[in-house]
């Protein structure tokens, strides 16, 4: 699986760093990507956080979301992709300022 990056040039909204991709490279997967999720500054300004993909919906007019990636078996597992993501926008960070 590769990460992919894609900054958030325009600055909207606040707080957003840039949006991931996971492309799945090998197994059955393969060839496959699943998009979505969203990079941000922490409110707090400590730290950093990863959204994952979802969809909206109303239910008497209050607006809800539900995940599209959820725990099956293991709830450790979307800590994991998190920690993932967060790593690989910590190396695109990292070639970014190298390279400016």
């Amino acid at each position: 699986m590769v990460v992919k990056i894609m900054p958030n040039d325009k600055g909207s909204p606040a707080g957003k760093l840039a949006d991931a991709e996971l492309h799945f490279d090998a197994g059955e997967l393969e060839g496959l990507k699943l998009i979505g999720f969203g990079i941000w500054e922490r409110r707090t300004g400590t730290g950093r956080n990863v959204t994952f993909p979802a969809r909206q919906y109303s239910v008497n007019g209050e607006r809800r979301s539900f995940a599209l990636l959820r725990p099956g078996t293991d709830a450790a597992g979307q800590d994991r992709v998190r920690d993932v993501i967060l790593h690989a926008y910590a190396e695109f960070e990292a070639q970014a300022a190298v390279t400016s």
